[in-house]
């Protein structure tokens, strides 16, 4: 295969997929090794960011996918037809952020550091996609843990959980196990 062939062919796959995609799995459908497919993946990104089209990919984790520039949003919207998701409460938005930082988190060890009950406001991030369930601890009741997902990553243009930005420092040293931010510093942080 040319390269012309193998950019294209990534390009449909991409596209076709609708989600992201693993470079190991684009590497094996085209018989390429994963270093070439992530390099052409890459390649192909910053080809698609410096060509001003209303298409771009991005990077979420260790997965790519293809999808429209935000600045169009408010066109694709309206031919579509799309109702603008409401704002996040701001109880939303300070679960979120404990849950970000902190994860993977149970819903008691969120409501330890609100001091509110959580459970509707897990329920809607839950069914915004915004967190998921990422297992169970082992613990009488065996409580759900919950960590943020790949959409939660599309939502804020982030590649990863390790580009949000950094928690202050404080002058007091930390014990493993301490509440590492506040609720206004982890919403600050997360919505500038």
């Amino acid at each position: 295969m040319t390269a012309e062939t193998i950019n294209a062919a990534i390009e449909a796959i991409l596209f076709a997929n609708g989600s992201s995609v693993e470079p190991s799995r684009i590497a094996t459908a085209l018989e390429i090794s994963e270093a070439e497919a992530k390099e052409r993946l890459e390649a192909l990104m910053n080809e698609y960011q410096q060509s001003g089209r209303g298409i771009t990919i991005i990077r979420l984790k260790d997965s790519y996918q293809m999808v429209s520039v935000k600045e169009y949003a408010p066109y694709i919207r309206t031919v579509m037809d799309l109702r603008r998701n409401t704002p996040l409460s701001q109880a939303a938005l300070e679960v979120l952020a404990v849950i970000a930082y902190n994860q993977p988190v149970t819903k008691a060890f969120v409501e330890q550091i609100r001091g509110v009950d959580c459970s509707g406001v897990i329920g809607s991030l839950t069914s915004k996609d915004l967190i998921e369930e990422k297992g169970r601890l082992e613990l009488p009741g065996r409580p759900l843990l919950y960590g943020t997902t790949e959409n939660f990553l599309r939502c804020f243009n982030i590649s990863s959980i390790e580009e949000l930005p950094p928690l202050p420092e404080d002058d007091a040293p930390k014990e493993e196990g301490d509440v590492q931010l506040t609720v206004e510093e982890a919403i600050n942080q997360i919505t500038e």
